[in-house]
Order: structure tokens, then C-alpha cells, then sequence
């Protein structure tokens, strides 16, 4: 996939752990586990919103542009 997710990237840059990040958005674990190991196919702009407050980051200190967009 051309996006990468760095999130496991921006958790140790705010030594916060993938637990406290879920109970600071209310998100579930699994849900961001899922999106830390790039398996995920999307994200709402909410939840999205909310990781980078908690994180005190912008979506691009999360996502990355890796490759050349589908169907190219």
C-alpha cells in the first residue's frame, strides 16, 4: 500500500503507549492496532482528528506517501 501510517513512530516521539493513546481518543485498541501495523483501509476524519490532538501532531507526521497511487 503507498500509505504508510507512523503512528508506532509518533507514540514513542510522545512516549505515550498504544493503551493510553485508546482510552485519550476512545478508540479500542484493536481498532488502533490495526492502523499502527498499516493493515487498515481507512480512517475517519474524526478518529483521525482526535490522534492528532492527543498526539499533538498533524496528519502528516502520520501519513505518508510511499508509491504511486492505484491504478497507475
Amino acid at each position: 500500500m503507498p500509505i504508510n501510517v507512523n503512528l508506532d513512530l509518533m507514540l514513542v516521539r510522545r512516549k505515550m503507549s498504544l493503551t493510553e493513546l485508546s482510552e485519550k481518543v476512545g478508540v479500542t485498541l484493536a481498532n488502533l492496532s490495526v492502523l499502527k501495523t498499516g493493515k487498515a483501509r481507512a480512517i475517519r476524519f474524526s478518529t483521525l482528528e482526535a490522534i492528532c490532538a492527543a498526539l499533538d501532531c498533524q496528519p502528516g507526521d502520520l501519513l505518508e506517501f510511499s508509491g504511486k497511487p492505484a491504478g497507475e
